[in-house]
This record gives C-alpha cells, structure tokens and sequence, in this order.
C-alpha cells in the first residue's frame, strides 16, 4: 500500500508527506469495527485507501443513523484539529479495508502549516456538505433513491466496482427496515443495474444508478470536486500507484 492512494496525503507538499511518513502506520479496517466511540478522546486520524468509514449517530434505544461516509477521499478524526478533541457519534467501519494512521499529536504539530491547515480546512467543508445533504435526503427522498446515492458515495470511496457490505448493514445506516433495502436492491438488480451475493454488491452500470438517485448525490460530489485538489473518481491514478 502507498500512502498517496489516499486523497488527502496525495494532496499534501511533497516535504510534508516526507516528514509524515516515519509516523504513518498501517492498520487493517474490519468490518463492524469501531474507531472512535462517543465522547471518546481522539488518539489517531486515519486515511483510509480501501474500505469505508461510517459516520453514525447511536440513540439511547439502540437505533442508528449514518450521517456520512468517508472513504479514500478523506480522513477520519476531524476532531483532531478542530479543537474538541472528542464528538458525540460514533466511526464505524462500514466495508472492510485498509488506511495508514497517524498520532493525533503528531498531526496536530503539523497542522499549523498554512498549506496543511487549508487542505483539511476544505476537506471539512465538503464532509459538512456531505453531512447536510444526508439529513436532507433521508427526510424528502424515496429508500430507493436513498440507496442509489448510498452506493454511488459508497463506490467514489473504494478502489474498483465492489462493495462489500449486507442489506442489514445498509439498513442500519439508512435507519430504516432490512426488508426495505432488500426490496430496492432488487429493484435495482431487476434493472441488470447491480448484482450481489452474500454481502458483495457489484455497480454494472454507474449511470443508470445515478439516473435512480435524487439530486443529493450530484451536490455531495460537485462540492468535493470544488474543494479537494483531487477528483475523488481518479481510480486510474490510484491503481497505478498500488503495488504490483
């Protein structure tokens, strides 16, 4: 694994990667684990290169609620620099994967960087995008389309065309009814638009999966574009730099 297969450190000064590089530590990202609990303090920000990271909220009954996904393109442990040290949801990872970590000390030192503290500063930004046009979405827009925009975030994030998480798992996220997911994938999968099996979802055609998502998915992925150096869809430039 190379550590510029991740947005973020891709993106940063060639000195500042050199610098980090001592520190960057790669750990393995299974399924269902938890990186940071509620309140926790943050001992470490994480920059997946394949797998995702969900972002969720847990009420007192039980019941969750995802309210982002960060993937290749980003970070976890915004806390580290925004001065809470800690916040009241719950990372969780979502598909199984793999991401280099770095003392939250360490990051700390060198946020202070101009170059450093704007490229996260804007990463923040399009997660808070992220973050608002969920809300949005699972208020207004049909399961079906909630799906649609859930696959599509989820796929930007990972290398390829697979995604490995359940409908239960889905479910959860979305808040809603295992049954539900399983009615819209098939729907989905009627329209030869995905295949699955066992907790692998593979996208065959990504445009037809947009034409069933709302418009939450397109303001998500402009605002990224806009923001981040590099366009979060670049898997040619992130299997290039994967090992042979």
């Amino acid at each position: 694994m190379n550590p510029k297969q991740n947005e973020l450190l891709a993106a940063l000064p060639a000195e500042t990667l050199e610098r980090w590089l001592p520190f960057l530590e790669l750990v393995d990202l299974e399924l269902g684990s938890v990186l940071s609990a509620s309140g926790a303090m943050t001992d470490h920000v994480y920059f997946p290169v394949s797998g995702i990271v969900s972002l969720i909220y847990v009420m007192e009954n039980g019941n969750e609620a995802e309210f982002a996904v960060v993937g290749l393109e980003g970070m976890i442990g915004i806390s580290a620099f925004m001065g809470g040290d800690s916040t009241s949801s719950v990372t969780l990872v979502k598909c199984a994967g793999r991401a280099f970590r770095l003392s939250s000390q360490q990051f700390r030192t060198e946020f202070s960087q101009r170059s450093v503290m704007h490229l996260f500063l804007r990463f923040t930004q399009a997660l808070l995008t992220q973050i608002t046009q969920t809300g949005a979405c699972n208020r207004h827009h049909t399961l079906s389309q909630q799906l649609s925009r859930t696959l599509l975030l989820s796929l930007d994030r990972v290398p390829g065309d697979e995604i490995l998480m359940t409908h239960e798992l889905i479910a959860n996220m979305l808040g809603v009814r295992r049954e539900g997911v399983s009615e819209a994938a098939s729907d989905l999968r009627n329209l030869q638009i995905i295949v699955y099996a066992r907790g692998h979802i593979r996208v065959l055609d990504r445009s037809a999966l947009k034409a069933q998502s709302c418009e939450c998915y397109a303001v998500v992925k402009q605002e990224y574009l806009r923001l981040l150096p590099r366009p979060l869809d670049n898997k040619a430039t992130n299997a290039a730099l994967a090992p042979a």
